[in-house]
């Protein structure tokens, strides 16, 4: 599995188990809800600085995001 389909599906996961739209996680993460939903999708390569920025948003370590599945062990 490519690497940004990871830390988009773990994005999505992370977000959806606080109950956020795209929209409310770029509010608080300072981005575009566009970008998020290309990210969630894989479509569009993050940068590092932005995949810290979610996970600070997210209260997730950066490497978290990175690890297949990863928000299916945080419930």
């Amino acid at each position: 599995m490519d690497i940004k389909r990871i830390a988009g599906d773990n994005i999505r996961g992370f977000r959806t188990q606080k109950g956020w739209s795209q929209e409310e996680l770029a509010g608080k993460a300072g981005l575009f809800y566009t970008y998020i939903g290309k990210v969630e999708r894989g479509e569009a390569t993050i940068s590092i600085s932005n995949l810290a920025i979610i996970a600070k948003v997210l209260k997730v370590e950066p490497n978290i995001l990175l690890i297949k599945d990863s928000y299916k062990n945080s419930r």
